[in-house]
């Protein structure tokens, strides 16, 4: 894929709407009607959509593509923190105000925060050389 044909925000755009697509068909095939709660279907959503925000930027900006260089295994295991955060976060977060009362769009935005936030962070302790401000001393 040539990255230079879309600005950044046009590749994240198109990745976030096909996340989207991905997990409201799983929501709507498999997990709602089976096992998940109509409230809880934004976790899907918010899992499916997190490594598309980390990843576009690691794959899109030139001072961070030697972390491409990492081994397979490493990048997936990598992929797999980020997944599992985003899903963690939402999950507790959604556990947490369901029964509150909270408008649903409330509950969606602060439990992709909380996703969001925790994939990255994980994301970010298992790289934090990538996000180093360096200096010249």
């Amino acid at each position: 894929m040539d990255k230079e044909r879309l600005p950044r925000w046009g590749w994240l755009l198109i990745g976030l709407f096909l996340a989207a697509l991905v997990a409201n068909i799983l929501n709507l095939l498999v997990l709602v009607p089976t096992v998940l709660p109509e409230a809880y279907r934004s976790i899907t959503v918010i899992t499916t959509m997190s490594p598309v925000l980390i990843y576009v930027g690691v794959w899109y900006d030139e001072e961070r593509q030697s972390y491409w260089e990492h081994s397979r295994a490493r990048i997936v295991g990598d992929v797999l923190f980020v997944v599992s955060g985003a899903a963690l976060g939402s999950a507790i977060t959604l556990a947490v105000i369901v029964d509150l009362g909270v408008s649903a769009f409330l509950q969606d935005v602060l439990a992709m925060a909380t996703g969001f936030l925790l994939a990255w962070g994980l994301f970010w302790w298992r790289n934090p050389d990538m996000y180093a401000i360096e200096t010249d001393q």
